[in-house]
């Protein structure tokens, strides 16, 4: 199985920022993790009701972080 993590980010300005997320990753605000996919997106979407995101300063992210060996 896979696990996931949601991710809540400032969204930075554009000016002369080099906006490589493996390089120059925006800063993040609150990450949670999730043992399924609709789990993930059940928080993205609590995430997304904030008004801070609604606003278009910060963002969710959704990111699946690898494979977890599921127990006989």
């Amino acid at each position: 199985m896979t696990r996931f993590l949601v991710v809540l980010t400032d969204v930075r300005a554009v000016e002369g920022v080099d906006r490589d997320e493996r390089t120059v990753p925006e800063r993040r605000r609150q990450v949670v993790g999730a043992s399924s996919r609709e789990a993930a997106d059940r928080i993205a979407g609590a995430f997304m009701a904030l008004g801070m995101v609604r606003a278009g300063r910060q963002r969710v992210k959704v990111i699946a972080v690898g494979r977890r060996h599921a127990h006989d």
